[in-house]
């Protein structure tokens, strides 16, 4: 690459023999010297993963209950098995190619020039407004012939979740950090998103059940119900979006200028 580009390329184990030569620089993850630093930053990719993983896995795997909830799809008990897995199949790829991959498509296009932050929080501002307006006139949407807005509502959340922060609380962790440091930043905001996979994956399972304990699923006790699991979700948006302003802008910027490796760090 450096004969091609004509200039010189630093190897990234030479960057960090560079700075680790530099005592001023020789802090520790977790030290002082980097709590002051990045600590507010890695609670910022962390919380913001977490919290967006919550929404999202609840509503990847429960779109078929909120479906059913709505009336766009039949409930089990009136179709044959195969039959049921074709309909929903039928629905969740139509989310999909209308909502889910373009939105990736979109960050591709406008990451570097919208920058991570605006995505970000533009992301997370659209998911917030899309789960109360779906929430707070739940009654109205499952109405006969109401279901349609509903279904277009609920593809937006998906869309502005991959032209947001699905996208972005991926990107941002590999970019604001020190390179010794960078991948166990970036694993440790990871585990925090998985962490949200799972909470919300088994906790809308248990919330959404019906009110009733004889309408809940067979095993299960009562939940909240979709309205109310629907606007857990948006509170847990909004809290994505308040914990965002924590996690800096790093288009445009080097990853050394990102990070402060060039800077003398405070002591430990």
């Amino acid at each position: 690459m450096s004969k091609v580009l004509n200039v010189e390329i630093e190897s990234e184990q030479q960057k960090v023999d560079q700075i680790t030569t530099n005592s001023s620089n020789e802090y520790k993850l977790f030290s002082k010297a980097f709590l002051a630093r990045h600590g507010l930053h890695l609670l910022g990719t962390c919380s913001t993963w977490f919290l967006l993983d919550i929404a999202f896995y609840s509503q990847n795997l429960f779109q078929k209950d909120i479906f059913t909830a709505i009336g766009w799809i039949p409930a089990a008990k009136t179709m044959n098995a195969i039959h049921e897995v074709f309909v929903i199949a039928k629905a969740q790829t139509l989310i999909a190619l209308c909502s889910t991959v373009p939105g990736y498509w979109f960050t591709v296009a406008f990451i570097d020039r919208m920058g991570r932050f605006a995505i970000q929080i533009m992301g997370f501002t659209v998911m917030t407004v899309c789960m109360f307006a779906l929430a707070i006139p739940y009654e109205h949407w499952t109405h006969p012939g109401n279901h349609v807005p509903f279904v277009v509502l609920y593809s937006l959340t998906f869309f502005f979740a991959n032209f947001g922060p699905n996208a972005t609380t991926f990107v941002v962790p590999a970019e604001i950090f020190p390179a010794r440091f960078r991948s166990t930043c970036h694993g440790i905001s990871a585990a925090s998103g998985k962490l949200g996979a799972m909470v919300g994956a088994f906790g809308f399972l248990y919330l959404a059940q019906n009110q009733d304990p004889a309408k809940a699923d067979a095993g299960y006790p009562a939940g909240i119900g979709v309205k109310n699991s629907l606007l857990v979700l948006g509170v847990v948006n909004l809290l994505g979006l308040l914990f965002t302003f924590l996690v800096p802008e790093s288009n445009g910027k080097s990853l050394e200028e990102m990070s402060g490796e060039n800077e003398e760090a405070p002591k430990a």
